[in-house]
């Protein structure tokens, strides 16, 4: 009776004990869950700007790799997505609603004070490398390089021959007799070219973490809005730029790096402008009077064609084209020459054509 009575009374007290102990772990799990509640609120507080990033598929090697580079940029931690919605919520931030649209599958969180578009940038530029699994797709060529492979001839000689790669057998391993691209951009990895990629220690497909949404001051980003053409914006920077010199050069904004061409514009204008009006200089001298026998000769030519009874002869000089095989100093005397003989020419004809 008394031994019937003691197991009975173990039996109680056990049953008594384990709702107890059941309490606590839900109050431990319910603290600690506050405990990351608050953690988040406190990074959501210190940092303008969170990522959402999908790790679904990401290998943890690469993961951590990747993690590791874009710390300068902020603090990546990853968290349940009901946790980090509800301290987002708790601190009473715009766009849960738009963001909670993208808390599915495995996450992790980026708090950063970087701009979107940065964000974007950054994660696009991370990259861990890994080995290549059959079915994957070479993102680039892929070569192996020439000299010793460590690994002993045997088998794996018809791998490298299904391949198409010399090889040669040296100090007992194999060699590739010549740099040899395995895959282009584009090929599917087959289950040979993978294992010897691995036996050879090349890591061909890169890890990127894919960013799925940006929140900033109560604005949701999606990853689709982010995706900057760097090319394409570094052709418009450069023709803003070709536009806007332009623009500085025609206004004359005194300005260093336009002024020398502000300078030689105003040069050119104010001689075109002295060949107009006649006014002679030894700078203007020559623009003057091709410019006066350039008129002669369009007027002559234009009474040769109303009244072609008055016999005036026009005719109008034509440069002949220097030899090819001349030498650079004679071509510059004789295009000198030439144009001297040529003003002379155009003023002579163009006087006596105007007065018969």
């Amino acid at each position: 009776m008394k031994g019937s009575t003691k197991a009975g009374m173990l039996k109680l007290m056990e049953e008594v004990r384990k709702p107890s102990e059941k309490g606590e772990r839900v109050r431990a799990s319910l603290l600690q869950k506050q405990k990351v509640v608050e953690e988040i609120k406190d990074l959501l507080k210190s940092h303008k700007a969170v990522a959402i990033i999908d790790l679904q598929g990401v290998p943890a090697n690469q993961y951590k790799k990747i993690k590791a580079e874009l710390s300068r940029y902020g603090v990546i931690k990853v968290f349940k997505n009901n946790v980090f919605l509800r301290a987002f919520k708790e601190l009473g931030l715009e766009g849960a609603d738009e963001l909670s649209k993208y808390l599915t599958g495995i996450n992790a969180f980026m708090f950063t004070n970087e701009n979107p578009y940065e964000i974007s940038l950054s994660l696009e530029k991370a990259v861990a490398p890994r080995f290549a699994k059959p079915g994957d797709r070479a993102e680039d060529d892929i070569f192996v390089p020439e000299g010793p492979t460590g690994i002993p001839p045997g088998p794996m000689l018809s791998v490298f021959g299904k391949l198409k790669i010399r090889t040669q057998v040296r100090e007992g391993v194999i060699w590739i007799a010549k740099e040899t691209k395995v895959a282009s951009a584009g090929d599917e990895i087959t289950p040979e070219l993978s294992s010897l990629l691995r036996r050879l220690g090349i890591k061909p497909v890169m890890v990127r973490l894919k960013l799925k949404a940006v929140w900033e001051d109560g604005k949701v980003y999606s990853a689709e809005e982010l995706k900057v053409d760097v090319d394409a914006f570094k052709a418009d920077l450069l023709k803003a730029v070709t536009v806007g010199k332009e623009v500085a050069v025609e206004a004359a904004l005194p300005l260093p790096d336009v002024l020398p061409e502000i300078l030689v514009l105003a040069y050119r204008r104010a001689e075109l402008l002295a060949a107009e009006a006649g006014f002679v200089t030894p700078e203007t001298a020559s623009a003057v009077f091709k410019a006066a026998v350039a008129k002669a000769l369009a007027l002559a030519l234009k009474v040769k064609e109303k009244a072609p009874d008055i016999g005036i002869d026009v005719q109008v000089p034509v440069a002949a084209p220097a030899p090819a095989s001349a030498a650079p100093s004679e071509e510059k005397k004789e295009e000198e020459e030439e144009e001297k003989e040529v003003s002379e020419e155009e003023i002579a004809e163009g006087i006596s054509s105007l007065f018969g």
